[in-house]
Parts: C-alpha cells; sequence; structure tokens
C-alpha cells in the first residue's frame, strides 16, 4: 500500500483514502465498492460498541446483588442517545486530545484486569448466558494448541480456533486507515516510523495481556475482558472507563463513517450539499441520529459480542488488511511494469495515455517483469480469500449456535448476555 501511494499520489492529484488508491488502479467502479464497504464496516464497528457497552451498562445496573437491572434493549438506547448528541461534533480535530487519553484509560482497564483475574475466579454467570450451562462453574483449563470440543465458546475446538482468529485480527487490522494516514502525513517516512511505534506497542500489550489473562481464566475467558470479572466493584469500574473511551472510539467512527457515506455516496452520486455550509450542516444534523439508529438495530438484533465482532473482523477487517492490499499491489505493478519505455506517452492535452498495446499481451508483459513476486501477491491473495471464508463460517456458525437456545439474549428482548 506504501509503494502503491508513494507511486500515485501528487500534489495536483492527492490521494486522500483507501477508496482513491483503488480508484487510480482499478477504475471507479471498484472506488464506490471500496468507499461503500468502508462506510459498512464502520456502521458495524458502532453496532458492535453500542452492543459492548449496552452489555457494560447492563452489568451495572444489576447492582452487587445480581438484580434484575434494567431491560436490555434500554441499555443499548442509552448508549445510542449518548452518540447522537456526540455524533454532531463534524470535524476529527476537536477528537484529538480525548482520543489520546482513550489510550491510557484502556491500558488502566487492561492493568485492573490483569490484576482482578490473578485474584479472583472468572465471571461464571456470564459465561452461561452467553454460551449455555456447559460453560457454568468447574475447573479452569487452558491449552497452548487448538482446544478440545467443550473447551471453545465457539463449538468444536477448529471452530474456536477460527474464532479466535477472528478477535485477533480485529484487533491488529488497521490497514483501513493507511492511506488516511499517508495523506495527512508531511514526510512520507514517518509513516513508518508512526506504524513501528503503533504496532509494536499494541502486539507487546495486546499478546502479553491475553496470555495473561488466558492463564487464569480458561476457557472461561469473556469478550470484552471486564465483563468477564467477578468481583462486582471491580467489574462496574472497568465498565465506566470502558464507556467513556468507548465512547470516543465510537465518536471517531461515527464521525469517518458518516464522512465516508456523505461524500462518496450522497454528495457524489445524489449531489447532497456540502458539509461547509448551512445545508449540508443540516443534513449532517439529521443523519447523524438515523445513522445510530441503523447501528442499534444492528446490535439488538444480534447480541452476541464475540460473534457479531468475529463476523466484522473476517468479512471486512480481515479483506482490507490482507486480500485488498494484495489485489491492489499485484494491479499496482502489472500496469506499472506493462509500460513501455520511449513508445508511450501520456498527452496532458486530451488528458489520455496512449498504449502500443491491450489485453493479455500487455497483462503477461507487466506480469513477468516481477513473476516471483507477483506470484506471491496471488498466493497472499488467496491465502486472504480463504482465510475470509472460514472466518465467515465458524462466525456465522457460531451465531446459529447462539440462536439456538444457549443464549439467554435474544433479538430485541429485556434478559441481558451477562
Amino acid at each position: 500500500m506504501w509503494r502503491a501511494f508513494m507511486g500515485l499520489d501528487s500534489d495536483r492529484y492527492p490521494l486522500r483514502g483507501y477508496g482513491d488508491l483503488y480508484y487510480r488502479v482499478h477504475g471507479p467502479l471498484s472506488r464506490h465498492l471500496v468507499n461503500f464497504a468502508q462506510g459498512l464496516q464502520l456502521l458495524l464497528f458502532v453496532a458492535v460498541l453500542i452492543l459492548s457497552n449496552g452489555q457494560a451498562i447492563s452489568q451495572i445496573s444489576q447492582g452487587p446483588n445480581g438484580g434484575a437491572g434494567l431491560c436490555f434493549v434500554v441499555c443499548l438506547v442509552i448508549f445510542m442517545a449518548a452518540g447522537f448528541i456526540l455524533g454532531q461534533i463534524r470535524t476529527l480535530q476537536r477528537f484529538s486530545w480525548i482520543a489520546n487519553i482513550a489510550v491510557y484509560l484502556n491500558l488502566l482497564v487492561i492493568f485492573i484486569c490483569m490484576g482482578v483475574a490473578a485474584n479472583s475466579l472468572p465471571n461464571f454467570t456470564a459465561t452461561q448466558r452467553s454460551y449455555g450451562d456447559e460453560f457454568g462453574p468447574g475447573p479452569i483449563r487452558t491449552f497452548g494448541g487448538t482446544p478440545p470440543d467443550g473447551f471453545a465458546s465457539g463449538g468444536s475446538g477448529f471452530m474456536g480456533s477460527l474464532n479466535g482468529l477472528n478477535q485477533a485480527v480485529y484487533s491488529y487490522g488497521g490497514c483501513l486507515v493507511f492511506a488516511s494516514f499517508l495523506a495527512e502525513m508531511r514526510h512520507p517516512h514517518d509513516f513508518w516510523k508512526s506504524l513501528l511505534i503503533a504496532q509494536v506497542f499494541i502486539y507487546v500489550v495486546y499478546i502479553f495481556f491475553g496470555i495473561f489473562v488466558y492463564s487464569y481464566q480458561g476457557q472461561f475467558t469473556f469478550n470484552p475482558i471486564q465483563q468477564g470479572l467477578s468481583p462486582y466493584s471491580w467489574q462496574t469500574a472497568t465498565n465506566i472507563i470502558s464507556l467513556f473511551s468507548a465512547l470516543i472510539a465510537a465518536g471517531l467512527y461515527g464521525n469517518i463513517g458518516m464522512k465516508v457515506l456523505y461524500i462518496e455516496v450522497f454528495q457524489e452520486i445524489f449531489n447532497a450539499p456540502p458539509l461547509t455550509i448551512t445545508r449540508g450542516k443540516v443534513l449532517w444534523a439529521v443523519m447523524v441520529p438515523i445513522y445510530w439508529a441503523l447501528a442499534f438495530i444492528i446490535g439488538a438484533a444480534i447480541p452476541q459480542f464475540s460473534y457479531i465482532s468475529g463476523l466484522i473482523g473476517a468479512l471486512f477487517i480481515l479483506s482490507f488488511t490482507y486480500t485488498m492490499p494484495a489485489f491492489l499491489a499485484l494491479g499496482y505493478w502489472i500496469r506499472k511494469d506493462a509500460m513501455v519505455e520511449g513508445e508511450e506517452r501520456f498527452d496532458p492535452a486530451t488528458g489520455r495515455y496512449n498504449h502500443v498495446d491491450s489485453g493479455f499481451k500487455r497483462f503477461a508483459r507487466g506480469y513477468m517483469k516481477k513473476p516471483l513476486f507477483n506470484t506471491w501477491n496471488v498466493i497472499y491473495l488467496l491465502g486472504g480469500l480463504a482465510t475470509t471464508g472460514l472466518g465467515m463460517y465458524s462466525s456465522i456458525e457460531g451465531l446459529i449456535g447462539a440462536f439456538s437456545g444457549k443464549s439467554v439474549a435474544t433479538s430485541f428482548g429485556c434478559a441481558s448476555p451477562v
């Protein structure tokens, strides 16, 4: 992606996002498809945040003795209403200082959860309500490889491993915004510095945190982890901290997702007014509640956090992080290497590039300039597609199992899954 960005960006025709890269290499239809997928993914991100924080509000409302608490769907509505207000912020600049705070809040939750998990039992009530009675009180088991049947919340050991892979992709997949970061940075190599610092930080923290908590809670490890703590006081403290950081994340996802849909769909296709004028600002204010309401409907209809987040990880994040960059690289290098120096040129008067040939002959010439590199990208692309298919299969099978009566949570219901 970095190579393609450096080869295609210019002062006169700047690249602003993922869709622009695809537009230059694969044409306008690919840009619309990428932008639509990006907007849909961000909508689903918001749905997952509504669901996870609705669960947090539900746990807080139940009290230390595990009372009935608020109706679960009401808990989702409360977080959605907060999003209505936060979504009225149109510029990302106003999020910048508060987004830094979210990182440190998440770290605080991680440290608290590690300390509590090491000194208390898992939240068996939450695992039973979400995954069925077989995930009730019992001996804690941990496995270095694929867990056997009955020790994975995703069903069989193989399915559980795939669902775990989906969660890993959900945590580490950041390619969706790489092009946007590159567009904002003054020096191209600043991207590499930022990427390496951020990725090393995330890997060290997440890998250590995941192994640490799993070593104490085993098959009863709950996602999100703060809702798997059994002491009510610590559960409530971490839920409240997470609510603040999640609101920030929801505001960011909602803002970027709304802008993608507004600029790329409503402005470009339906001639909506720009956001800089009054009519555009009014339309934005009207669309924000609709956007959040759609996210609420998705979250309330599928009240299974791990499975819906896993499905998003498999279908979108895995595709944006692995499959689509490989397809972009193939298109970019084949088109670039197919050029014939001295015989082909761009005519600025007509805005057209004069090709000496087309079709399979041109494709083969471009491909054979870097045969090993291009073949590796084909293998990488196919591997990404295969993993996407497996990830979707495991998530959908998990959702089917969740709706088979094992979980107490139902679509738009009052019973809480935690």
